[in-house]
């Protein structure tokens, strides 16, 4: 056996002392875990997602946009209309979308805001969402508001 052979087995033998094979607790997944107020994991919850346009179209349209959605107007669609309604929390993304009218030739691009609530997955909190896409398509005259449902795993 050639010195570099002999030197590429020891190697390889230092190397695979050293290998520390996982332990049971590491392999395991982690339990959701609740706090005082809430002290189990939170089944049957959903993410809500709500999608607004904020901003003014950039793009071919059916129909021109409004002006665009200024931060005081949709702070206080926040404080009408989503917090007396969830009132435990909300999260808010600053956004851009775009998408595509059947026929046109060019997507329509806009400023958005996306409202993120965890929330129990109960016929009322399904009411508060709509009532929620409803204010908001009369207050500014938006055709509609998108809505995606995830189920969730929560811990608080």
């Amino acid at each position: 056996m050639s010195m570099r052979s002999t030197l590429l087995a020891m190697t390889l033998a230092l190397l695979s002392a050293c290998a520390v094979q996982p332990t049971r607790s590491s392999q395991t997944t982690a339990a959701m875990q609740g706090d005082a107020a809430r002290p189990a994991q939170a089944a049957g919850w959903v993410r809500s997602e709500l999608y607004f346009g904020v901003g003014a179209d950039d793009g071919v349209a059916d129909r021109p946009q409004d002006a665009p959605i200024g931060q005081a107007q949709w702070r206080a669609f926040l404080d009408k209309e989503v917090t007396p309604r969830f009132p435990d929390g909300l999260t808010v993304f600053d956004a851009y979308g775009q998408w595509m009218f059947r026929g046109a030739p060019a997507p329509n691009r806009l400023k958005t805001k996306v409202l993120v609530i965890l929330h129990q997955d109960t016929p009322q909190h399904r009411a508060d969402i709509e009532a929620i896409r409803l204010a908001w398509k009369q207050a500014t005259g938006h055709q509609s508001v998108l809505w995606a449902r995830i189920p969730v795993e929560v811990s608080f």
